[in-house]
């Protein structure tokens, strides 16, 4: 299901801009350097997943500013997953952009924690369980 609302480039893109504070239409497509029909389709999908909130600045034509929803904000950490990985893989240890932190100007890490032992957890680390109502139905 995921992948349906979010898993094509231009998705993924217009995400990022929006992280990035690119608000409006003509922004984004200029930007992005896509055709005003895929922006439109692509906008219009994830404002109908939620994951995306448009606000009228004009009314004569109507011109809408896109906003993240709580939905569309929560999906940061897949993102700048995506991008680390991308920045290790394919930027030959120059990555682009480098994420840091708003308050001390620290680059950001991509860290996997267990809350109960306080401890990072690395990919051999990690395990799965069954979730959701079948593991609700199980411990009930």
């Amino acid at each position: 299901m995921t992948l349906s609302v979010i898993g094509d480039r231009w998705s993924l893109l217009i995400l990022r801009d929006l992280f990035r504070g690119v608000r409006r239409f003509e922004e984004l497509r200029k930007d992005l350097g896509i055709a005003k029909n895929i922006l439109s389709d692509r906008l219009s999908k994830l404002h109908q997943a939620g994951i995306v909130e448009q606000q009228p600045y004009q009314v004569k034509p109507i011109r809408n500013e896109y906003f993240l929803t709580r939905k569309g904000r929560d999906l940061s950490p897949s993102l700048i997953a995506l991008m680390h990985w991308g920045d290790r893989w394919y930027a030959d240890g120059e990555p682009p952009t480098i994420l840091t932190h708003s308050l001390c100007d620290t680059a950001l890490e991509q860290i996997t924690h267990c809350p109960t032992c306080n401890v990072p957890v690395n990919t051999e680390q990690i395990s799965s369980r069954p979730g959701g109502r079948q593991h609700l139905s199980k411990s009930a």
